[in-house]
């Protein structure tokens, strides 16, 4: 407990771990909303809604890199503004049109959303040492799994209570007002040492450790959602599918204790190392046979989520200078939200297939791997400059 006593020692890593996880639980909230209205107001298809939320996520993957390049170009403020602006006027009109021009509005939202992710991780590097920056990021990440746990949740009990399309209009108004009350805050994105620096070219640090480290955590938030996915198919071939939001939770319990344990550890693991353990802890959930052992493994496979994608950014922080930071998180969180569509692609090919066991038999090789391979590629990176600079 010492390591996190002596980050949240200080008032400024404090504040941005709060507003951290204020802002993205209506961004999770509005995410399975936009499906439930598609379906229960729109009386859409569920193919309908699985074509929204690809078209969301893939505009919003787009606009990472190039809104992170703003971020290290001109600032949070001045980089914020036209996604406020951008966002509210779509979101303003988008619950109450119909399937295309929600189509359409809500895309457009996507390629200007709000960076909350980049902005916050940046803010937690600046406002930490290297010494405390770990432990910083573990409670980072595991702000995150609250955030993703409770507004779901939120979101949808809100709509036995009102119209998806007021609940919808809250959720993400709410998540344009969080982007507002980021711009109030202005946290600061680098360090006092820092703060001069300017925007570093993109060839300085885009090499190949650094899309490892992209694929690395992309391949991570692919194991998850495709046992995520995987859980539901699971748990109606037990026919217990009322147990499901508690192995869902117990899952993600798993992963905040890990995150929390993670950052206690004065040594970072290889984000590699913990993508293939995240991959052979995937593997027991496929011999379950009821939700008990599904909830139980669920536990053990989710003691590594939080810790892989911490690594991830941890390392990358480390890799890439300052002024280049914004589009790197750009680029990262692109990665983790590709990913995501990745993974839940491929369990429903391998469940369609061969059932649960064959979707949690499909998470586990990716992440195995996935790891194994992109820690070889880098180790032959790294010893090929040896022997560059050795023959120099």
């Amino acid at each position: 407990m010492r390591s996190y006593r002596e980050v949240l020692s200080a008032a400024a890593v404090r504040n941005v771990l709060l507003l951290g996880a204020l802002v993205r639980i209506p961004f999770f909230a509005g995410a399975v909303l936009l499906a439930v209205h598609v379906v229960q107001t729109l009386h859409g298809s569920y193919a309908q809604a699985g074509v929204l939320s690809t078209a969301v996520t893939l505009c919003t993957a787009v606009s990472g890199p190039w809104r992170g390049r703003l971020l290290d170009r001109f600032g949070l403020r001045r980089t914020i503004v036209p996604s406020i602006v951008v966002g509210a006027v779509c979101w303003s009109i988008a619950p109450f049109v119909s399937y295309v021009p929600l189509l359409v509005l809500a895309a457009v939202a996507g390629l200007f959303d709000i960076p909350i992710f980049t902005v916050v991780r940046q803010a937690v590097i600046a406002a930490t040492s290297e010494h405390t920056r770990q432990s910083a990021l573990a409670l980072e990440s595991v702000s995150v799994e609250a955030a993703f746990m409770v507004g779901p949740v939120v979101g949808v009990a809100a709509t036995t209570i009102g119209s998806t399309s007021t609940v919808l209009f809250a959720a993400q108004w709410a998540h344009i007002l969080a982007g507002v009350l980021v711009w109030v805050l202005n946290p600061p994105l680098r360090s006092d040492a820092e703060r001069a620096a300017p925007a570093v070219p993109r060839r300085e640090w885009f090499r190949i450790e650094f899309v490892a480290l992209c694929l690395g955590a992309s391949a991570a938030v692919a194991v998850v959602a495709g046992s995520e996915l995987t859980f539901v198919s699971a748990v109606r071939e037990f026919g217990a599918a009322q147990w499901l939001g508690v192995v869902m939770a117990v899952c993600g319990l798993g992963s905040a204790v890990g995150g929390l344990v993670y950052g206690a550890m004065r040594r970072s693991v290889s984000t590699f190392l913990l993508l293939a353990g995240l991959g052979a802890v995937t593997l027991p959930m496929a011999f379950t046979a009821g939700p008990l052992a599904l909830g139980i493994t669920g536990f053990v496979a989710g003691l590594l989520c939080a810790p892989t994608i911490t690594a991830s950014v941890d390392q990358m922080s480390r890799i890439v200078p300052d002024g280049g930071r914004g589009e790197a998180f750009g680029w990262h969180g692109a990665a983790l939200t590709l990913g995501n569509g990745i993974g839940s692609s491929i369990a429903g090919v391998a469940i369609d297939a061969g059932g649960f066991a064959a979707g949690f038999g499909a998470a586990a090789a990716l992440g195995i791997g996935a790891g194994g391979g992109l820690a070889a590629v880098v180790a032959l990176v790294a010893r090929s400059r040896a022997r560059e600079y050795v023959s120099a």
